[in-house]
């Protein structure tokens, strides 16, 4: 699933190409890709018709386009959505979920191969949908309190590899990521957040925030094609990883071989040495 660079990544793509852009007309392709809209496909793209972008937003994995209506559009990419900037005539893609056409003729594609993401429209709050309320501000929001964060941790005695996944905590991060920052901060995920101290709380943190800069600004992490950015490029963080996806290889800091383990559910990816 595209985590925070990749979902910031597609944002800003699609902000420097749309914001101001006018819509001419909505195509949704796939039920599924307006669940969340009760009145169907009909009223969604009717709805949709004539308005304005005045900007984009994002929370976490959660990104949006903010209408001149006052209301916003949620594009959820799931686990293998894509929004395409399109400006040339061709062929439609084999996975095309949702067309957006403007009326300067460029169209915005909604490309979801397993259909877990969507597109909803929102009421807006505090410059922040009202159906994304519920999730919490992740590092590079101002709203984030690092420190009211930690002391929330401290009184977790669920495995910190857990709450790193928990979007009601910090969102945005996701398996990638909380691997990475785990081994950053020599942390076990195992750990439970009540074994803590508050400066390890902290640090941990700390590396969040590092590794999702460290990936946005190389354009996110791709290891198919099932993510690349509003133009189809990839990005180039996966050359970056420490344990993620390296189970058997070295580690990169003492050579000991990368372990695989579950917990929750979720693939764990940790050094032996390193984090204990």
């Amino acid at each position: 699933m595209p985590e925070l660079p990749e979902v910031e990544t597609v944002r800003r793509g699609v902000d420097a190409a749309f914001r101001g852009g006018r819509i001419s007309a909505v195509e949704v392709y796939n039920p599924r890709t307006v669940r969340r809209h009760a009145p169907g496909i009909a009223d969604f793209q009717s709805s949709l018709k004539g308005l304005e972008i005045t900007g984009t937003g994002r929370r976490g994995k959660f990104m949006w386009l903010a209408l001149d209506d006052g209301r916003a559009l949620i594009c959820h990419l799931g686990m293998s959505g894509q929004l395409h900037v399109v400006t040339d005539g061709r062929e439609a893609h084999k996975h095309l979920r949702g067309r957006m056409t403007f009326i300067d003729a460029r169209e915005l594609w909604f490309i979801d191969q397993r259909t877990f993401g969507y597109w909803q429209l929102s009421e807006m709050e505090e410059a922040v949908p009202t159906a994304v309320g519920h999730i919490a501000p992740d590092v590079f929001e101002a709203a984030f309190d690092a420190s009211l964060s930690a002391d929330r941790l401290l009184k977790r005695r669920i495995e910190v590899k857990k709450a790193l996944l928990d979007q009601g905590w910090i969102s945005g991060v996701g398996n990638i990521y909380a691997d990475e920052a785990l081994w950053r901060a020599r942390l076990r995920g195992r750990r439970t957040g009540d074994s803590l101290t508050r400066r390890k709380a902290l640090e941990l943190l700390g590396h969040v925030e590092d590794v999702l800069t460290e990936s946005l600004a190389v354009g996110g992490t791709s290891f198919d094609e099932l993510y690349v950015d509003a133009r189809g490029e990839a990005g180039y963080f996966a050359r970056e990883l420490a344990v993620y996806g390296r189970a058997g290889q070295p580690c990169r800091r003492c050579g000991t071989p990368i372990v695989r383990e579950v917990i929750g559910d979720r693939s764990a990816h940790y050094c032996p040495k390193c984090q204990r």
